[in-house]
């Protein structure tokens, strides 16, 4: 009966010890994120993205623009290069011109002494080629010579200008006139003063049609029409050239003219 009793008393024991001592409880959601955290986490990696590409978007524009600029760079460039090789063509044209002139008028010069008559036995005018006839007026030959001088041998140009418009006036109908004309046309081209010398020019090609000075006349003209950003007029002049006197030296210069401006 005792032993039942103390059972009894420990058995309450440990019950009253049980609920005087409650299990611990554990908050499951201390740790769990928040729906105002986990929307303000996204939305700064969103901006972090859109800062990101908002970066690079910027530097491929900066680095298109460089590249776009440095080909406009060499395209200009370019152009320059193009600008200074026609100037130089031309330039070397206008040099190989005045050396075809210079051989001309040496030959011309030549020609003239070899047929020119002996002063005991004069020969008729008629033997003597029109083209290289040196005239018997020792005036005239002097005033000739004496403006072709001034070009080729003391290169007095702007003096040589009067000398050949005073030779002009004072023999129009000289076996020298078409050379003369030529002569005056190419002082003036070289001045820039394109109406004049146009005008020099024409007058070989209409008055002197049979002067081997015609050639080049017609190619001075085409010039000038190019200077004056006349194609058609050019272009008409060095046809004109090509098809009427095609062995002419000038000729090859008219065709590559041709070739460049259609």
């Amino acid at each position: 009966m005792i032993v039942k009793y103390s059972l009894l008393v420990a058995m309450a024991l440990v019950n009253t010890s049980a609920f005087a001592n409650p299990a611990p409880v554990t908050d499951i959601n201390r740790d769990r994120p928040t729906a105002a955290n986990t929307t303000s986490t996204v939305t700064g990696s969103v901006e972090q993205r859109l800062a990101t590409l908002e970066r690079i978007v910027e530097a491929r524009t900066e680095a298109q623009l460089r590249v776009a600029q440095q080909l406009q760079q060499l395209l200009d460039e370019v152009s320059e290069l193009r600008g200074v090789t026609e100037t130089h063509a031309y330039q070397l044209d206008e040099i190989l011109q005045r050396q075809r002139d210079l051989y001309l008028e040496i030959d011309r010069r030549v020609s003239a002494i070899q047929t020119a008559p002996n002063v005991n036995t004069p020969a008729p005018a008629s033997d003597i080629p029109a083209a290289a006839a040196y005239s018997s007026d020792v005036s005239e030959n002097d005033a000739y010579d004496k403006a072709v001088n001034m070009v080729l041998k003391d290169r007095r140009y702007d003096a040589a200008i009067p000398e050949f418009e005073n030779f002009i006036r004072n023999y129009p109908n000289s076996s020298y006139a078409p050379n003369a004309h030529y002569w005056l046309g190419q002082l003036l081209f070289n001045n820039s003063e394109l109406a004049k010398a146009k005008t020099q020019f024409e007058r070989v090609v209409n008055n002197f049609a049979q002067s081997n000075k015609v050639a080049d006349a017609l190619l001075k003209l085409g010039q000038i029409a190019e200077r004056e950003n006349d194609k058609n007029a050019a272009l008409r002049f060095y046809r004109q050239l090509v098809e009427k006197h095609s062995t002419a030296t000038s000729a090859r210069l008219a065709q590559e003219r041709i070739n460049a401006l259609k």
